[in-house]
């Protein structure tokens, strides 16, 4: 279904409709980036109807993103998270070179008017290069095989399989400890096997990830704070 765009508390907010064959009655929540709301529709139910549940959910919605992490710039003098750890980031002017960590930072090389895209772009080959290595060490474990892997800004999944064998992740899980964006990897391999989250696909997750439980809740308590740096 087509999203839609409210305004809740003077902020503009986006609404993405799901449809769940599964769903008794219409489920709200907050979008994994807080830019807006995910709205899922049982049977019979449809748009119009759902998005007037929205509407009358704008006082909770309001006091749902109140309590949200502030977002943060990706500028000199900040700190970001990579790979789970806390750096500072420097600015190292207009010489060339690689961006290296070094000293509890990260110092990024160019002109500071790019740091922001520059450093951006470094996460997201690095997120790739982790992912890819991940992806194909759990398909070769699992005795499956993908077709394609991205990595995009997702706003509301770390990941997605389709049934075409293509992998999809959210570059942010670079931000996040190793041990979580292994066990997103480990959850969207296994879905090559089983399209579902039936016991057949948590008994392979869980036969390869033994740190799934571990991660999820992480992801439960910090996604959030993944989703509040600026994005080139």
């Amino acid at each position: 279904m087509e999203p839609a765009e409210l305004a809740v508390a003077g902020r503009p907010i986006s609404v993405t409709f799901r449809r769940n064959a599964k769903a008794r009655r219409l489920i709200l929540r907050l979008s994994r980036d807080r830019a807006g709301v995910v709205v899922t529709l049982p049977p019979r139910i449809g748009r119009a109807e759902a998005l007037d549940f929205v509407k009358k959910s704008a006082k909770w919605i309001a006091e749902r993103l109140s309590r949200e992490p502030v977002m943060k710039p990706i500028v000199a003098g900040g700190q970001i998270l990579i790979r789970g750890e806390s750096l500072g980031i420097m600015s190292a002017g207009t010489r060339r070179g690689a961006i290296t960590i070094a000293n509890g930072s990260i110092i990024v090389t160019g002109d500071p008017v790019h740091l922001q895209r520059r450093l951006v772009d470094w996460l997201k080959a690095q997120a790739r290069h982790d992912l890819v290595q991940a992806s194909e060490f759990y398909a070769q474990a699992m005795e499956v095989k993908f077709i394609r892997l991205s990595v995009r800004d997702q706003k509301s999944r770390w990941g997605s399989c389709s049934s075409d064998g293509t992998l999809s992740y959210s570059w942010r899980l670079i931000l996040a400890p190793p041990f979580v964006l292994d066990y997103v990897a480990a959850h969207e391999v296994a879905h090559l096997r089983h399209m579902n989250h039936g016991r057949g696909f948590w008994r392979l997750v869980l036969a390869h990830c033994p740190n799934a439980s571990r991660a999820k809740a992480w992801l439960k308590q910090h996604g959030a704070e993944l989703h509040s740096y600026a994005s080139a």
